[in-house]
């Protein structure tokens, strides 16, 4: 069953006229998740009786005339990264596969408090470690428009979700790509904000320096819509960003002729068809009389090699709490195989963590080990601060940056599992926004052989109007919007 109502606007006039109550479109929406779930395997934990509880609420307010809140009714969906007070939190983990959060994430519950409706928490590579949401403990997501490949990674259960009409929006976070990327490969909208835009509070730590939360949505306007509420300061993140009243006003910053830089780099590497892709979008935008200019960012070829050092070296920190004594699953309640403290963390961590979590943890502990934390972690670091000047002196003469979001259309389901290095390609073309700081964002477009791929926009730090500007503009002149999947 195809939506009665294609975006936020819509749906929220439909419910403010009475041509919908909130019960309705929550129904419709968890009846769209059931019904996909064989198929698609995006979800970890339904939220059924909670929804409809929440909508009913709602309902009862606005017969009752009170006041409610700008999203009031609207049924989203979560990566099962962030807390949600009461319900289970994995991380696509066994270690966490019983763990309740005791409070809500700050950013859920700012888009909670505007009324919209959480129905699922959603599928990730485990710890949001992978590329293509085939790492988690939970089994693989498949892509909606072609099961036979993956979805992407790390918020792949999300980009499926949106991709399939299940909830108008969900939540994910991006690492080095795991917004944009997922998004690409499922024709989504999918945005990844300033480092510090939205608050990190309540959502498991992985790769604190990196993190950022960020909706993927099926039109700009509605990524804006969720990610203005999401935004700004809180007391519990001390690397959140305060923020004007007017940075998510798109017409602000709206540029007639805006200043447009394509990567070099990026395009080199990109296949024949790929090519095509991208230079016939080019072609279009400049016709539309915008200007575009090719550049070379001197150290991006440096990203992705920087990017998988610094990675795994915060990620051997920040997992080190799973230690099998204060929280999560244990190997200490069998006594055959634990007999001391050491024992209880060995044994915790190679039960319950997954191959790429447990490879990861080992890397990073090797590059912040005494006499190579100089060749790698140090090094890596200093690349970090040459990429983001490298883009800072772009945006002196362009207003966004432009390109592909991911080298290829999304690959098959088990092409690459056995190959980290060709996965972690994946990414070539999204690590640098993390590593900068700068807020990105993927369009979806029709690639070679009908499947999705993405124009990735990026801009600098705190241009979160001129981003979304460009890409609301871009997404016209290109008509990107791609149709929801009917499984």
């Amino acid at each position: 069953m195809r939506n009665r109502y294609n975006d936020i606007a819509s749906a929220l006039a439909a419910l403010e006229a009475g041509e919908i109550t909130a019960t309705t479109l929550v129904e419709e929406h968890l009846d769209r998740l059931d019904a996909s779930e064989e198929k698609l395997h995006a979800m970890i934990t339904p939220l059924r009786e909670r929804a409809l509880e929440q909508a009913l609420a709602i309902d009862t307010a606005r017969q009752a005339g009170d006041p409610l809140g700008p999203l009031a009714g609207i049924p989203f969906t979560v990566k099962d990264m962030f807390l949600l007070r009461g319900t289970r939190t994995t991380a696509a983990s066994q270690i966490l596969k019983d763990f309740e959060a005791p409070y809500t994430a700050t950013a859920i519950a700012r888009l909670e408090e505007a009324g919209a409706i959480c129905i699922a928490k959603l599928n990730l590579d485990e710890f949001a470690q992978g590329g293509s949401t085939e790492f988690s403990s939970y089994g693989p997501t498949h892509n909606p428009r072609d099961l036979t490949r993956v979805p992407g990674g790390t918020s792949g259960g999300s980009a499926a979700a949106v991709a399939a009409g299940i909830g108008y929006f969900s939540i994910g976070t991006d690492t080095g790509g795991s917004i944009r990327q997922p998004a690409a490969y499922c024709g989504v909208v999918g945005m990844k904000p300033t480092y510090g835009l939205v608050s990190r509070y309540g959502v498991v730590a992985v790769v604190s320096s990196f993190d950022t939360i960020g909706p993927l949505a099926r039109t700009v306007e509605d990524a804006t819509i969720v990610l203005s509420i999401m935004a700004g300061q809180d007391e519990h993140d001390a690397t959140t960003l305060q923020l004007t009243t007017d940075h998510f006003d798109i017409h602000r910053n709206q540029l007639e002729q805006p200043r447009i830089a394509i990567i070099k780099e990026y395009m080199e590497g990109l296949s024949g068809h790929m090519l095509e892709t991208y230079e016939e979008v080019f072609a279009t935008l400049r016709d539309a009389g915008w200007r575009i200019d090719s550049v070379e960012l001197p150290h991006i070829g440096l990203a992705l090699p920087a990017y998988y050092i610094l990675n795994p070296a915060e990620i051997s920190s920040n997992l080190e709490r799973y230690d099998g004594i204060r929280y999560g699953s244990s190997a200490a309640i069998d006594a055959s195989v634990v007999h001391d403290l050491m024992s209880t963390y060995t044994q915790t961590r190679g039960t319950y963590f997954g191959p790429e979590v447990l490879r990861r943890i080992m890397t990073g502990t090797y590059v912040l080990s005494a006499g190579y934390y100089d060749a790698y972690y140090k090094k890596a670091m200093q690349v970090r601060t040459l990429i983001r000047d490298d883009f800072e002196n772009v945006f002196e003469s362009y207003d966004v940056v432009i390109g592909p979001t991911t080298p290829t259309p999304a690959f098959k389901l088990g092409e690459h599992t056995s190959d980290p290095v060709a996965m972690y390609l994946e990414d070539i073309m999204t690590v640098a926004a993390n590593l900068a700081g700068i807020p990105a964002l993927s369009l979806p477009l029709e690639g070679p052989d009908g499947l999705p791929v993405g124009l990735q926009l990026m801009a600098g730090q705190k241009c979160e109007s001129t981003l979304l500007s460009v890409a609301a503009d871009a997404e016209k002149i290109l008509n990107t919007s791609l149709a929801e999947v009917q499984l």
